[in-house]
């Protein structure tokens, strides 16, 4: 099980069956039943093209994100990688070992000196490759800030606006916007002098599968401006918070940026995302005799609660199934985390619906600042004012380990953003 308190959440048969569901969820989501999609030991089938892998001297992979070590195990199973770098978070233990592959393990989700020193590494391994060599990327959520080449300014400065950005409620689009012009690596940079092939996949963890946000398009090529950068720190109120270095950078490169979009230089393929959790979840719903609706939300938390309480049915035995990646203004200093702030507030605004099951995890296993994946409940009474305060503190993690409805998993090696469901 993934779920590692499976046992301890799952008290009676809808929890149980809740739990169950959000299982076959986090399991679609495991590279090892992505990668063999793509991948044989002799080809590569991407974008409707087929890579003949047997012609080049030597294959590398260069893997960063929360899904790095997981996507090289499974890649290394098919194919003969003769070398390789993997840069995944902090606390996240490797499930690849050996000298093969260099492991950089970096701060999430700000940057640190590992991010900057991982960056260099990676950027002098692409670089040294030769024409006839190949390097498969292995791209996932979370990338952003495990690869840190800051241009133009300190890493401390990167470290301070990354944590404006994250406090803000700004979409992962805007903010990555920003980080992909405060850097040397990401938005293509990476294989933009490169002598010798390659091909990215990708795992994607935001909305509509934009190559250019994932990781801030690290082997993407995008059409995002300098200028842009500056309206979303303009459109949140951060400028006068920015370190004046900071907006000096995106000032000064406005004046000399150029129109013209680039073309990436190598095939970027989004290989799973988080609808393909959403439809295993739908497979084993219906075998459990769900009526099943799914649905995703993106965006402001509040708006995307009013949505799924729009989709909650009346009639019994259905199950709302809900991807997606809300985002969350943090107002206090609490154990929050979007998931379980999410489950919070269904919870509020459901104290006089008959009874229902309400859960939400992330499926990397790490809700915000707290150390559990997500919450699980039914709709039980609970006093409003005390649900009231836990949100105004961003404390929704505290609230369900007093319930003891906090989902754990740790990571889980893989980021396919957020899955929930609702049975009645």
């Amino acid at each position: 099980m993934i779920i590692q308190n499976f046992e301890e959440l799952a008290t009676t048969d809808k929890k149980k069956e809740c739990l169950e569901i959000l299982e076959s969820g986090l399991k679609a989501a495991n590279p090892e039943n992505i990668i063999s999609k793509y991948v044989t030991p002799d080809k590569i089938k991407i974008n409707d093209k087929t890579i003949d892998i047997t012609k080049y001297s030597n294959i590398y992979s260069v893997a960063f994100g929360k899904a790095g070590d997981s996507m090289t195990r499974a890649l290394n199973a098919i194919v003969p990688v003769k070398s390789g770098i993997i840069v995944i978070p902090k606390g996240s233990k490797s499930v690849i070992k050996g000298k093969k592959f260099q492991i950089f393990n970096s701060r999430h989700p700000e940057p640190d000196q590992t991010s900057v020193k991982a960056a260099k590494e990676v950027m002098k391994f692409v670089q040294n490759k030769k024409s006839n060599e190949l390097i498969i990327f292995l791209v996932s959520g979370g990338g952003s800030s495990l690869l840190a080449m800051p241009d133009g300014i300190t890493l401390d400065d990167k470290i301070f606006v990354t944590k404006l950005l994250l406090k803000s409620g700004a979409t992962i689009q805007e903010f990555n916007c920003v980080r992909k012009h405060l850097s040397k690596i990401k938005g293509g940079k990476l294989v933009e002098n490169m002598k010798c092939n390659g091909v990215s996949l990708i795992m994607s963890d935001v909305e509509g599968d934009d190559l250019s946000t994932i990781a801030s398009g690290t082997t993407y090529m995008d059409d995002t401006t300098f200028s842009d950068a500056l309206t979303i720190l303009e459109k949140y109120k951060l400028k006068r918070k920015t370190p004046i270095e900071v907006l000096q950078v995106l000032e000064k490169r406005v004046e000399n940026e150029k129109s013209e979009s680039q073309k990436s230089k190598i095939e970027n393929q989004v290989i799973a995302n988080n609808i393909d959790c959403l439809k295993a979840m739908k497979v084993e719903a219906k075998k459990k005799g769900y009526k099943v609706k799914t649905i995703q939300v993106f965006g402001d938390i509040k708006e995307a609660v009013t949505k799924i309480l729009e989709n909650i049915s009346e009639d019994q035995k259905t199950c709302l199934l809900v991807g997606g990646e809300t985002t969350v203004k943090v107002l206090g200093k609490g154990m929050g985390g979007r998931n379980q702030e999410l489950v919070l507030r269904i919870l509020k605004n459901t104290q006089k619906f008959k009874k229902i099951v309400i859960a939400s995890m992330g499926t990397d296993g790490i809700d915000g600042n707290s150390v559990f994946a997500g919450a699980i409940t039914e709709n039980t009474k609970v006093d409003l004012s005390t649900m009231k305060e836990f949100l105004k503190n961003s404390d929704s993690g505290r609230f369900f380990q007093k319930q003891k409805g906090s989902i754990i998993t740790e990571s889980t090696h893989t980021n396919l953003m957020d899955i929930g469901v609702i049975l009645r």
